[in-house]
């Protein structure tokens, strides 16, 4: 069976205190007042081999937490989710990130991180210097990189590990202009060898070039779904819903 994605009535649920700090499952349970908001609710799509999808939608509409679920960080309160192939993530810049550390020995971590044993992850490093471009700079401490550059270190890390899945929450809209011609390179190849590349952002010429497919994301569900010129320009002419809820993402 190939690469594939397939959610069907997916869900994920957030849980507050009475001061409206999130709580665990556990703590909620131990908890007499506790509220609730769904993240995402009852979101059925199917994502193939080849494709790229590109999630837009307002600040709040649930691209983040649609994201992390995909990538396994965040449980699944509703429905079912199925990931077939090899994830690669980057949901945030600073993602594993140690700043005392220098980009090298980040790097080695990231990429154990990745999927890659630490033989793998230390015979990985050139790799990831090369096509981080960091230069001398792969050698400093993080506490010394600009955005930017920790985008830059962060994706070449993920990339070591040969990802079938990339997911990408805004990261592609960190990186200058060089660098963003490498990760569209490499995005292309992944889409091109079978996988399937997932980005998130508000950049949509960006997103345009990344991925051929748009699901806009309205209040934590879909919007609509269909080739990602179509979906894009409705939604920037107004002729889609918008709305949201900051907890979403």
């Amino acid at each position: 069976m190939g690469t594939g994605i397939t959610a069907r009535g997916l869900g994920v649920r957030f849980q507050f205190d009475s001061q409206r700090r999130p709580v665990s499952p556990t703590i909620a349970r131990l908890r007499r007042h506790v509220t609730e908001a769904w993240g995402v609710r009852d979101i059925t799509l199917e994502m193939s081999s080849g494709e790229g999808v590109a999630l837009i939608g307002p600040t709040g509409a649930g691209k983040t937490t649609l994201l992390r679920a995909i990538a396994g960080v965040m449980p699944v309160d509703a429905g079912e989710l199925s990931v077939r192939g090899r994830i690669g993530s980057m949901l945030s810049i600073d993602a594993g990130l140690v700043e005392t550390l220098t980009g090298r020995e980040n790097a080695a971590m990231l990429a154990v991180l990745a999927g890659l044993d630490r033989t793998q992850a230390r015979g990985a490093l050139e790799g990831i210097k090369e096509l981080s471009g960091l230069g001398d700079a792969f050698d400093r401490p993080a506490s010394s990189y600009s955005q930017g550059m920790r985008a830059r270190l962060g994706f070449a890390a993920v990339d070591s590990a040969n990802p079938q899945v990339v997911v990408l929450d805004e990261v592609h809209e960190a990186v200058d202009h060089s660098f963003r011609a490498v990760l569209e390179r490499r995005v292309t190849e992944v889409r091109d060898a079978g996988g399937i590349v997932i980005a998130a952002g508000h950049d949509h010429d960006i997103l345009g070039r990344l991925c051929d497919r748009g699901v806009l994301m309205d209040a934590g569900g879909v919007a609509a779904d269909g080739r990602f010129a179509e979906v894009s320009a409705a939604y920037l002419a107004d002729d889609l819903p918008a709305g949201g809820s900051d907890a979403r993402g």
